[in-house]
C-alpha cells in the first residue's frame, strides 16, 4: 500500500486552489518559499529524526537535543542561512532547546534594554554563539508578580561593582529554560539597591559558567529543576534553578539603556523613555500568538486527516462504514478549531503590523497607543494560548483511542504546548490586566476621551448599549456588519455592567477582587471581538486564487458563529440578540459545516506541514494509517523480547502458585 494516497478522493473534492491558500497561510510568496524549502531540508536530514523521543530516558533525551542543536547550528553556518531561514530551521527541528531562549529572550533583552556600547560588546558574541544566554526572571516564590522578586543587586561604590545575591530560598531563580545545564550567561532580573535605597527590578548580564570548562563560577549554584509533564515533550529543555552567594559583576553589566547607576552610586534615568520595554513585550507576545496558530493547526491537521480515514458504524448491506468526519458531532467539534487556527494566524499577522507601528511611534516619542497595544497583546496571548491548549486536547479526543498513543503526535504536542498558558504572563492574570484597562477606558468616556485602536468601538457605547440585532433569517448572519455589531454590543455591555458594579464599591481594589470573575469574562469578550474583527478585515483584502477568499469567508463565519453559540448566555442575557436570532445563527452554522466538509482535507494541506514536522502516524499525508500503526507497535523496546524481563521473578511464581518462594 506504500505510495498510495488514501486521501486522494478527499483532495479531489476541494473547491479552491490549495497552492494559493498555502501562500495566504504563509503570509507571502517569499515566506512560503522559505518555509517550504527549509521544512523539506529538515525532513530529509536523518540527524533530525524525532520518532524515538518519547521512549528515551531524560539524560539520553537531553544529550540528543544538544546533538540536534549543534547539528542545526552547523547547517546554519554551512548553508549561510539568513536570520529568517535559521529561525524556520529551528522551528521545523521542533524540539524545545536552550537555543529558543538564547535567540528568543536573551538577545532581544540586550537589544531592547542595552546601550549601544553594551550591544556592541555582547551581541557579536551571542550572534556567533561564543556565549549562550538565558533569561532569569522567575523565582521559586514569584512568577506573575515581577515586582515581588527577591534577588538583589547592591551597588558597591568602593569597587564599582554590583553584588548579586539570593537572600532567601524563595529568591532562587526557578524555571528559566537553558539555565539548568547549558547557558554560560544570563540576563538576571534583581532589585537594584544603591545608597541604601531600593529602585525596583532591573536587568543585569551575569556570567554563570566558565568558558573553559563550563563549571559554575564562584558563588553560583546552578542545576536542572527536574522532570516535567509528559514523555519527551518539554523535557528536552534544561529548565534551571540558580542561586547567587554575593556574586560581583562590573557596574557596566547592568542593562543601562533606560536607567543607570553612576560611578558614585547615583541612580539616574536616561533620556530614553521607559516605555521602550513595552516594545519588546509586544514583540514576544506577538510571536506567542503566531506559535498558537502553528500548534493548533498541527493538531487540527492530524485530527482532520485521521477523521477522514477512520470509518465507524453506518454500514448497510455490507458496504463501507461511515467516515467519522461525516458525523455532525465530529464536525461541530473539529471545524471550529480549524477556523480558529486560521483566525489566530491572521490576528498574529496583524500583531506583527502593530509591533512595527508601536516601534515607530516609540522612536517618535508618541506613547498614545501604548496602553492599548499592551492590553491588546496581553489579552490575545491569553485568549489564543488557552484556546490552543484546549483545542489540542480536543483533537486528541477526536481521534478516539488511537489519539492517546504517543505515535499519534498529540500527547507530546499537548505536553509541549501547555506551558504557553503560564509563561510570559499567566493567562488569567493577563485577562485581569485587560479588564483593568477596559474599566479605565469606560470611566474616561464621560470626560469625552476617545478610545483608540481595538477599543475604538467603546466610543459608540451609547448606540451599542441600545441597539438590537437586525437578523431576520439565517443568511443575515453572513453579513459582516451584523456579526461585528453583535460582538461589539456584547463586549460593550459586559464592560459597562462591570464598570457600574465596580462603582458601587467605596474601595475600588476590593471591588476589583470581588468582581474579578465577571471582569475576566468582559476581557474575553473584548479579545474575541478583536479576533473576529481582524478576520473580517483580512477578507477586505484582495486575496487571489480560485475559491480561496470564499473558503476564508466560510471559516470566518464558522469562527464567529461558533463563539456566539458557545457564549449564548452573554449575547442573550445582555439583550444583543433574541433567542430566535440565536437559533437562526445555529441553523446557519450547521449549513456552514456542510460547506467546509468537502474542502476540509485541502484546508489542512494548505498548512504545508511535512510528515516529519507533524510527527504523527494518524496525520500522515497519504492517510496510510493502519499498517504504519501496526509496524510502529513492534518498535517499542518492550517488544525486544517475546518473554518480558521479570517473567521468571514475578509472573511464573504467580502462575505456578509459588509466590512464597519468589524473590519479591
Amino acid at each position: 500500500m506504500e505510495g498510495v494516497d488514501h486521501l486522494s478522493h478527499e483532495r479531489s473534492k476541494a473547491q479552491f486552489d490549495v497552492d494559493e491558500m498555502k501562500i495566504v497561510w504563509a503570509g507571502s510568496r517569499d515566506a512560503f518559499e522559505v518555509s517550504d524549502r527549509i521544512g523539506r531540508l529538515v525532513a530529509s536530514d536523518p540527524a533530525f529524526r524525532k520518532d524515538n523521543r518519547t521512549i528515551l530516558a531524560r539524560k539520553e533525551l537531553f544529550k540528543n537535543t544538544l546533538r540536534k542543536a549543534a547539528h542545526a547550528w552547523k547547517r546554519i553556518i554551512e548553508l549561510r542561512l539568513t536570520e529568517e531561514e535559521a529561525s524556520r530551521l529551528r522551528f521545523f527541528v521542533d524540539e524545545p532547546a536552550f537555543t529558543d531562549l538564547h535567540w528568543g529572550m536573551f538577545v532581544p533583552a540586550i537589544k531592547g534594554q542595552g546601550t549601544d556600547e553594551q550591544q556592541q560588546k555582547w551581541l557579536p558574541l551571542a550572534y556567533k554563539m561564543q556565549i549562550i544566554g538565558c533569561y532569569a526572571q522567575t523565582e521559586l516564590g514569584h512568577g506573575s508578580n515581577v515586582q515581588g522578586l527577591e534577588t538583589t543587586a547592591t551597588f558597591d561604590p568602593k569597587t564599582d561593582e554590583f553584588i548579586i545575591n539570593s537572600p532567601t530560598l524563595t529568591s532562587s531563580k526557578w524555571w528559566p529554560g537553558g539555565l539548568g545545564k547549558v547557558s554560560t550567561h544570563s540576563v538576571v532580573y534583581a532589585r537594584l539597591i544603591t545608597d541604601g535605597r531600593d529602585y525596583g527590578i532591573h536587568g543585569f548580564i551575569v556570567q554563570l559558567r566558565s568558558l573553559d570548562d563550563h563549571l559554575p563560577l564562584p558563588g553560583i549554584t546552578v542545576g536542572d529543576i527536574g522532570n516535567k509533564f509528559g514523555s519527551g515533550a518539554y523535557n528536552t529543555m534544561d529548565n534551571g534553578v540558580l542561586r547567587f552567594d554575593n556574586v560581583r559583576i562590573p557596574r557596566d553589566q547592568m542593562l543601562m539603556r533606560i536607567s543607570q547607576v553612576t560611578r558614585e552610586g547615583k541612580y539616574v534615568q536616561s533620556n530614553v523613555p521607559r516605555q521602550l520595554v513595552y516594545g519588546t513585550m509586544v514583540y514576544v507576545r506577538q510571536t506567542i500568538v503566531s506559535d498558537a496558530s502553528c500548534a493548533l493547526s498541527r493538531a487540527v491537521c492530524i485530527a482532520t486527516r485521521y477523521s477522514a480515514v477512520r470509518r465507524q458504524f453506518g454500514s448497510h448491506n455490507g458496504g463501507a462504514e461511515t467516515q467519522v468526519i461525516d458525523y455532525k458531532t465530529q464536525q461541530s467539534r473539529l471545524f471550529p478549531l480549524l477556523a480558529s487556527a486560521y483566525a489566530f494566524r491572521f490576528v498574529g499577522e496583524w500583531l506583527k503590523w502593530l509591533y512595527t507601528d508601536v516601534t515607530q511611534r516609540l522612536q517618535a516619542k508618541d506613547f498614545s497607543t501604548l496602553p492599548e497595544a499592551h492590553a491588546c497583546t496581553a489579552g490575545l496571548k491569553s485568549l489564543t494560548t488557552t484556546a490552543t491548549a484546549d483545542g489540542i486536547e480536543e483533537c486528541r479526543k477526536l481521534c478516539g483511542g488511537h489519539g492517546y498513543l504517543s505515535c499519534s503526535g498529540l500527547p507530546e504536542l499537548f505536553a509541549v504546548y501547555i506551558p504557553a498558558c503560564t509563561y510570559e504572563g499567566d493567562n488569567v492574570v493577563l485577562l485581569l490586566q485587560v479588564a483593568r484597562f477596559l474599566m479605565k477606558t469606560v470611566s474616561q468616556l464621560v470626560s469625552g476621551k476617545k478610545p483608540v485602536g481595538t477599543t475604538a468601538y467603546l466610543g459608540r457605547a451609547e448606540h451599542l448599549m441600545q441597539c438590537r440585532s437586525k437578523v431576520q433569517k439565517a443568511e443575515d448572519w453572513l453579513i459582516p456588519s451584523v456579526v461585528l455589531e453583535a460582538f461589539e454590543a456584547r463586549a460593550t455591555r459586559l464592560s459597562v455592567a462591570c464598570a457600574q458594579n465596580l462603582s458601587k464599591f467605596s474601595n475600588q481594589e476590593e471591588g476589583f477582587l470581588e468582581l474579578s470573575a465577571d471582569l475576566v469574562e468582559a476581557a474575553v469578550a473584548h479579545c474575541q471581538l478583536i479576533v473576529v474583527s481582524k478576520f473580517i478585515e483580512k477578507l477586505q483584502e484582495d486575496i487571489p486564487g480560485k475559491g480561496v477568499k470564499e473558503q476564508l469567508q466560510t471559516l470566518c463565519y464558522v469562527y464567529a458563529l461558533h463563539l456566539l453559540h458557545k457564549h449564548l448566555g452573554d449575547f442573550t442575557s445582555t439583550g444583543c440578540i433574541t433567542p430566535k436570532q440565536a437559533s437562526l445563527a445555529n441553523e446557519q452554522l450547521r449549513s456552514l459545516y456542510s460547506q467546509v466538509r468537502p474542502n476540509v482535507v485541502a484546508l489542512v494541506d494548505a498548512f504545508n506541514y511535512t510528515d516529519h514536522y507533524l510527527g504523527s502516524i494518524l496525520g500522515r499525508y497519504d492517510g496510510n494509517v493502519y499498517p504504519n500503526l501496526y509496524e510502529e507497535a513492534w518498535k517499542d523496546p518492550l517488544n525486544d523480547s517475546v518473554v518480558p524481563d521479570g517473567y521468571h521473578e514475578y509472573i511464573r511464581p504467580m502462575l505456578k502458585q509459588q509466590l512464597r518462594n519468589a524473590r519479591l
